[in-house]
């Protein structure tokens, strides 16, 4: 018995509406740059002083934004009837709209134009994965301090704690270090890259050994032995930034190697 084959021309779909992907939930906002004021009112509607707007790309224009209590979307145009107006306000910095303030959380998480200005979303996703780089930022500083020589140490040190290093233990020091490594990761770690601070710690300490001068006005250096000048500091600039950057060139060289064999 002949069979008849299975037309296999897909037919024409209509085109698939996407469901609204807005997740359900309480949202929480923040104040940004650190700022938690008692109260701080956010523009909730429009007007000309402050305007409150969104561009619709979708559409190709301006739509007018308000938060009306009463109304189940933000936009002015799709907003019907006696509109009950609201207030935005964030309280110690912080704001909180329940799962069941649709309008107000889409307001303020896709439209408001202060978005990421004023304000923003928390996001736990974001906030563990800025944890994760902080933590992990943590232990590559903590594995440099604890691999770190003396010297070195020091020298970072020195530009946390000033010259009260000069009179701490090794051991001081180290713990010092380890600490100072924990709390600011960053900036350890930018020290621990940048050779003019040991430099800049090199000069110091010949200065401190008097094997270096540095005259009173803080222009010139010398050795401290004879008088004889070795360089002098360009206007402006901090003397043992200046000196840092001199023992890279060749006759800076030579000092520093010099200076080195008296320090052993």
């Amino acid at each position: 018995m002949e069979t008849k084959e299975k037309n296999t021309t897909a037919k024409p779909v209509a085109k698939e509406i996407k469901k609204d992907t807005w997740e359900i939930k309480d949202r929480f906002y923040h104040l940004l740059n650190g700022k938690s004021p008692l109260t701080f009112r956010l523009n909730s509607k429009h007007s000309s002083r402050k305007p409150l707007m969104y561009f619709d790309e979708a559409k190709g224009y301006n739509r007018e934004l308000r938060y009306a209590t009463n109304m189940r979307s933000p936009f002015v145009d799709e907003q019907t009837g006696s509109a009950t107006l609201g207030h935005i306000v964030f309280e110690d910095g912080v704001l909180m709209v329940p799962k069941s303030d649709t309008s107000l959380q889409k307001l303020l998480s896709l439209y408001h134009p202060n978005r990421n200005k004023l304000y923003a979303e928390k996001d736990d996703v974001v906030e563990a994965s800025n944890d994760l780089d902080y933590l992990e930022l943590e232990i590559e500083a903590l594995n440099a301090a604890a691999t770190m020589d003396i010297d070195q140490a020091e020298a970072i040190l020195r530009v946390e704690c000033g010259s009260s290093v000069s009179k701490m233990s090794s051991k001081e020091l180290k713990r010092d270090l380890m600490l100072f490594a924990r709390s600011n990761p960053n900036l350890f770690i930018e020290l621990a890259n940048d050779e003019n601070v040991t430099l800049r710690n090199f000069g110091i300490r010949a200065t401190e050994a008097n094997i270096l001068g540095l005259s009173q006005d803080q222009r010139t250096f010398t050795w401290a032995s004879n008088g004889r000048k070795l360089m002098n500091v360009p206007f402006d600039e901090n003397p043992y930034s200046a000196l840092a950057a001199w023992f890279k060139t060749d006759e800076g060289v030579e000092v520093y190697k010099s200076i080195e064999k008296k320090f052993k």
